[in-house]
């Protein structure tokens, strides 16, 4: 359980900074401001070739509240958001991702006309999991996942920045109506996630943003699984010292596919990121 501890320092010495009586930037007082609310659907698949190379995907579309109303959740676009990968699993405790993402960024404010309508962000990511031994039903997982991404503003002509960055991820899966989980098997997945980053445009300190996801999932076959939960952010804004929180409603589909010979397979390492 060391490494948790140490993350857990790390984290409170950034949170100390983020949010003492005054930060070094600027020598302004920190804010933070509930400023969105969301509904995040989301396609996931997984696919296994062989006994140690596959497939994964993330396809979601991502919208956000109103311009008027802060808690109507679904009022504009946020993103269409579509992450492939291929998959390399030389141990069943750990596999390794890496391929390119394609974002769509939506106007913050469509009837603004100083505004694009849309912006296109490349992305070239890579990921490592980890899986630890059960403890008891209790299955848990490490996610670190690094992203070099291409991005800019939805402002007209505003340039495109080169940033990177550092995710962390711990979550955990736990069967509520089962010793395990196996098919119509109902479960609790709690999660907590970092993220950095660097390159053009950081301000202040490397903390970008912060998640807490927790929701409840079923697995109706071998193929499909259903979950959903609620989701809270904490991001830093450009100024430095302001920060913005959300809530977040998600609902996701995980496809798992496997094209393996019967005597090649192994139990999947995850349901699903």
């Amino acid at each position: 359980m060391r490494i948790l501890k140490i993350l857990f320092l790390c984290a409170l010495a950034i949170f100390t900074q983020m949010f003492g009586e005054t930060s070094i930037y600027g020598q302004q007082q920190a804010e933070v401001q509930l400023e969105e609310t969301g509904l995040w659907g989301g396609v996931y698949v997984r696919g296994m070739f062989s006994k140690k190379w596959g497939y994964y995907g993330e396809h979601h579309l991502r919208a956000r509240n109103s311009t008027e109303l802060l808690g109507d959740f679904a009022g504009r676009f946020r993103q269409v958001y579509n992450r492939f990968g291929i998959s390399f699993q030389p141990h069943k405790h750990f596999e390794l991702v890496v391929g390119p993402t394609l974002v769509m960024n939506f106007s913050p404010d469509p009837s603004d006309a100083n505004y694009e309508k849309l912006t296109w962000e490349p992305r070239i990511w890579h990921q490592w999991l980890f899986s630890m031994s059960n403890i008891g039903p209790l299955k848990i997982y490490h996610q670190f996942r690094f992203e070099h991404r291409w991005k800019r503003s939805n402002i007209l002509e505003a340039p495109y920045q080169f940033t990177h960055r550092f995710r962390y991820k711990f979550f955990a899966y736990l069967p509520l109506n089962k010793k395990s989980i196996t098919t119509k098997t109902l479960y609790f997945s709690p999660s907590a996630e970092i993220f950095l980053h660097a390159g053009d445009g950081v301000v202040m300190h490397p903390f970008e943003d912060f998640r807490v996801y927790t929701g409840l999932g079923y697995v109706l076959n071998r193929n499909i699984t259903l979950f959903g939960g609620h989701m809270w952010t904490l991001g830093q804004k450009s100024s430095g010292f302001q920060y913005r929180t959300s809530h977040v409603i998600r609902l996701n589909v995980f496809f798992s596919l496997d094209f393996r010979s019967v005597e090649d397979r192994m139990p999947p390492i995850n349901l699903g990121y």
